[in-house]
C-alpha cells in the first residue's frame, strides 16, 4: 500500500476510463481525531481511502491510498446503494475556455429538458454528472457530524491502513500547526 496526498489519488481517479456512474462512498468524521474519513470504490477498479481535514476554509489537506483491488462480497455490503440519499461526485477542470463552453452549454441543455418534463432526481443528477463530464459519481452514505456504522466496519476491515492513514494525517496536522488553538 502506497500513501499519497488526497489530490494524488482523485486525479488519478478522474483520469481513470471506467465507468463514471458505478462508484459509491461512504464518509463522515475521523475516529478521535480532527478531519473526516472517506472511502470510495468501484467494483473493477477498488477501494480507496482517504483522510482530509482543513488546515482553513480554503486549504483541504489529506492523505489516502488504494487498500483493495477490486470492491468482493467482503466490502460490496459496506457501499451504499442507489437507494442512499447522498451523492458525490469527482469533478476535473475544464481544459480550456473552448471545452468549458461546451460543457456550459450541455449543463444548459440538460437542466432545460428536465425543467420541462417531469424527472426523477436520480436522473437528474445522473444528466448533470454526465453533461459535465464527471469521472466518478454515485450514491453516498455521509454524516456530518458522526460516523456511519458502516465507516467504522470499514476502518476495522482495513485496520492496518486505517493505522498508517491516521499517523500520516496526524504527521501532517502537527507540521501544519492545526492542532492548537490559539486566544
Amino acid at each position: 500500500m502506497r500513501v499519497r496526498d488526497w489530490d494524488d489519488i482523485l486525479a488519478d481517479v478522474a483520469s481513470d476510463s471506467t465507468d463514471p456512474d458505478g462508484w459509491r462512498a461512504v464518509a463522515g468524521s475521523r475516529r478521535g481525531g480532527l478531519g473526516e474519513d472517506l472511502y470510495f470504490g468501484h467494483p473493477s477498479v477498488g477501494l480507496y481511502h482517504l483522510k482530509t481535514y482543513a488546515k482553513n476554509p480554503r486549504d483541504l489537506r489529506g492523505v489516502g491510498a488504494q487498500i483493495a483491488r477490486k470492491v468482493d462480497d467482503g466490502i460490496d455490503p459496506l457501499l451504499p446503494d442507489a437507494d442512499s440519499d447522498g451523492r458525490f461526485a469527482v469533478r476535473s477542470a475544464p481544459e480550456d475556455e473552448d471545452h468549458a463552453e461546451e460543457m456550459a452549454t450541455r449543463l444548459t441543455e440538460t437542466l432545460r429538458v428536465h425543467a420541462e418534463a417531469p424527472t426523477d432526481p436520480d436522473h437528474l443528477f445522473e444528466d448533470v454528472m454526465e453533461a459535465v463530464e464527471s469521472p466518478a459519481f454515485g450514491p453516498m452514505d455521509y454524516e456530518f457530524d458522526g460516523r456511519p456504522d458502516e465507516l467504522d466496519e470499514l476502518s476495522d476491515t482495513f485496520e492496518e491502513a486505517e493505522e498508517l492513514l491516521t499517523s500520516e494525517l496526524d504527521d501532517l496536522i502537527e507540521d501544519d500547526d492545526v492542532d492548537r488553538g490559539f486566544h
